[in-house]
């Protein structure tokens, strides 16, 4: 199946948006990462005043990797009738952008953007450009990588360098093992009845 992304990606990926159903409601629109800041400026500037949401996505094997979607809302600024108010125009942006592009923040158009940049930043690893405060929002300060990426180590990093105990899986541990407080000693004489078998 050909990309029909507008303009279309390098390596004739797929553009996932493309696969899912139409959505009534809403248009898509795909940036590139240069025209990203003008493109949404002018949204703005057309009555686009609320960010609804802002989040990534990561496609591992896809170019380009990641991409940033912004969703963003248009209410009539004038008196609407009732069927108005309940359809107000939608808009979903998506950047695609590589593992360590930079995007400009848009936290002066809208306030809404600060939290949710820095939890791109935090979990994905995606750096905005200009972000007043761009610091790790959800994980520790000393936290090594970024979660949500598919290429995370599944127990994280400090942890996958650690050896895994042979009993560490939950069926290793019988009905009726005491509450929290005596788990480990249950643990250690089932492993030690096994041992003697």
């Amino acid at each position: 199946m050909p990309s029909t992304q507008k303009p279309p990606l390098s390596g004739a990926a797929i553009d996932p948006p493309a696969l899912r159903p139409a959505i009534d409601d809403a248009v898509i629109e795909r940036v590139a990462p240069a025209d990203l800041r003008g493109v949404l400026e002018a949204h703005k500037r057309d009555g686009y005043a609320m960010l609804l949401d802002l989040g990534a996505v990561d496609y591992l094997r896809r170019t380009p990797r990641f991409d940033v979607v912004y969703h963003l809302l248009a209410l009539s600024p004038l008196a609407a009738s009732v069927p108005e108010v309940g359809t107000p125009r939608r808009l979903r942006v998506l950047c695609g952008v590589e593992d360590g592009a930079h995007l400009p923040s848009t936290t002066d158009l809208w306030k809404a953007a600060d939290w949710a940049e820095r939890e791109v930043y935090d979990l994905y690893g995606i750096v905005f450009d200009g972000h007043p405060d761009l610091r790790r929002i959800q994980m520790p300060v000393d936290w090594q990588g970024h979660p949500l990426r598919k290429d995370y180590p599944m127990r994280g990093p400090a942890r996958e360098r650690s050896p895994r105990p042979a009993f560490a899986g939950k069926s290793n541990v019988i009905a009726g093992t005491p509450p929290a407080g005596r788990t480990l000693e249950a643990l250690q004489e089932e492993v030690r009845r096994a041992r003697e078998q």
